[in-house]
């Protein structure tokens, strides 16, 4: 094997591999860590920890007012409303609860195939549909695209979303069209326009505002 290994203690990976990504951004992307908000750097980083892509860098775009909005409905211990399992279990539900917020995910209730097939949906649909109505603070689409699109059209129906949707299906159906919808609206968003995208970004943006909502609060004490 002509691979040098490196040794390094499980508790520093992480620290190394966000070292490693700051020092490669410039060559990788031909920009500057520091020509972003140091905000939304913290979320494009983290994406690019959790896929190893840093195409994400250009892919992935933000509202004005989406990192601020998913911060404040985290501190007010609102929860995460997800499209599949795959993304709800990369969600640090141990930090999410900590302002008493949890994640929802209702693709696997007993009730969603039959509620699917009676009202012409897919289980997607259907089940964002079902987590929309608890009032989350984030929604977060990493696969199904069908299911951003339910969410827009709910949003548009009630005309009223308080919280923040992070929408990154990935896919070639529909997932670059229903990311570019979601860019078109005046809800705080955070979104990876094309066809990239999928669960863990999902949970990594998540992740994200997670910790950047609990460094907010320890810096006002």
């Amino acid at each position: 094997m002509n691979a040098k290994i490196t040794s390094i203690k499980p508790e520093e990976i992480e620290a190394r591999s966000f070292a490693i990504i700051k020092e490669e951004f410039k060559s990788q992307t031909g920009r500057f860590p520091e020509d972003f908000p140091s905000d939304e750097f913290a979320v494009i980083q983290r994406v690019i920890h959790a896929t190893g892509d840093f195409a994400f860098a250009a892919a992935l775009h933000f509202h004005p007012q989406a990192i601020t909005t998913a911060i404040a409905r985290l501190r007010e211990g609102r929860s995460v409303a997800t499209d599949v399992r795959m993304a709800a279990s990369g969600i640090n539900a141990t930090a999410l609860a900590r302002w008493g917020g949890h994640v929802i995910c209702e693709i696997a209730a007993p009730t969603i195939a039959d509620q699917a097939k009676s009202q012409g949906l897919t289980r997607s649909e259907t089940a964002i549909q079902m987590a929309f109505a608890q009032n989350p603070g984030i929604i977060a689409i990493g696969n199904a695209p069908t299911a951003l699109i339910k969410v827009i059209t709910l949003c548009q129906q009630q005309n009223f979303f308080d919280g923040a949707i992070i929408g990154v299906p990935v896919g070639f159906v529909n997932a670059a069209e229903s990311k570019e919808w979601l860019a078109e609206q005046e809800i705080p968003y955070i979104v990876a326009l094309g066809r990239k995208g999928g669960s863990p970004v999902a949970a990594a943006i998540v992740n994200a505002l997670i910790r950047l909502a609990a460094e907010e609060e320890t810096l006002r004490g």
